[in-house]
């Protein structure tokens, strides 16, 4: 059922790391990995007992650095697929463009702060390629898109934001928020129709990093899993709200819901 890496996590932020791994393990991905600062480590082992730990040598380390490369090229090796981001600080923009040329053919999903270190290094956009996946919110989007921090911007034109983005990268691009959509250049835009407002909590975008990342790592294509990964992200969110109210429930109770989610999706398919 595949093997998924994922590169997350500093001090202060192991749930982020937590959060996408248990994802990834409740969507059906046989081994998840999880590469991170080693100060994050009796935690993650508590929050993700089923993960297993790489992590940097130095006891007090809070965040992944450039001398942690050979490890992470190590674990590279045994994985299919990767997510790089949730969680990671703002230290990734030293290693990010090394780690790339590892990553030119290995299906990925870059997520929070790698977003934000691709944005400061945006001429990186261009070594990104069609078995990557970038997961932008409207505020990662704009300073991807070299607009600052102008949420509003993309908002007020999300269609011509996205359209935006494939110009500048080959990834598939899931432009997240209200209606969410996916696109690659070359592809139509898809409009996701599942989700509501509970998503816009903390954590939302890590379980959603660690669904599509397990789909990347069961095979799909990367257009499909971003397709698929975000119908079921939103489909986990509307059982929830059901049950709950979009505002009772929060991040970890996603995962938890994802089951009855990918059901949904497999009779969706079979109605198809």
């Amino acid at each position: 059922m595949g093997r998924l890496l994922v590169i997350a996590g500093s001090y202060g932020m192991a749930g982020a790391a937590a959060l996408s791994a248990e994802a990834a393990m409740r969507s059906g991905c046989g081994y998840v990995y999880v590469a991170t600062a080693a100060c994050n480590a009796p935690q993650l082992t508590a929050a993700v007992p089923s993960a297993i730990l790489r992590h940097s040598m130095q006891r007090n380390q809070t965040s992944l650095r450039w001398d942690d490369l050979p490890m992470l090229f190590d674990a590279m090796r045994v994985v299919d697929a990767v997510v790089i981001g949730p969680g990671l600080g703002d230290v990734a923009d030293e290693w990010l463009g090394a780690l790339l040329e590892r990553l030119a053919a290995m299906p990925t999903v870059f997520d929070a702060d790698a977003l934000n270190a691709l944005a400061r290094r945006r001429e990186l956009l261009a070594l990104l390629t069609s078995c990557h996946i970038v997961t932008p919110h409207a505020g990662e989007a704009a300073r991807l898109l070299g607009w600052g921090n102008d949420a509003e911007r993309v908002n007020t034109a999300r269609h011509s934001a996205i359209s935006e983005l494939c110009t500048a990268t080959r990834a598939v691009v899931v432009l997240k928020g209200a209606d969410t959509l996916v696109a690659q250049r070359g592809a139509p835009t898809v409009v996701n129709p599942t989700g509501n407002a509970g998503l816009a909590k903390a954590g939302s975008g890590d379980v959603l990093s660690g669904v599509i990342g397990a789909l990347l790592a069961r095979g799909m294509r990367a257009h499909d899993a971003a397709v698929a990964g975000t119908w079921i992200h939103g489909r986990a969110a509307d059982v929830l709200a059901s049950e709950v109210g979009e505002d009772a429930y929060i991040s970890s109770d996603l995962a938890r819901a994802l089951g009855r989610a990918f059901n949904d999706y497999g009779q969706a398919s079979l109605a198809e």
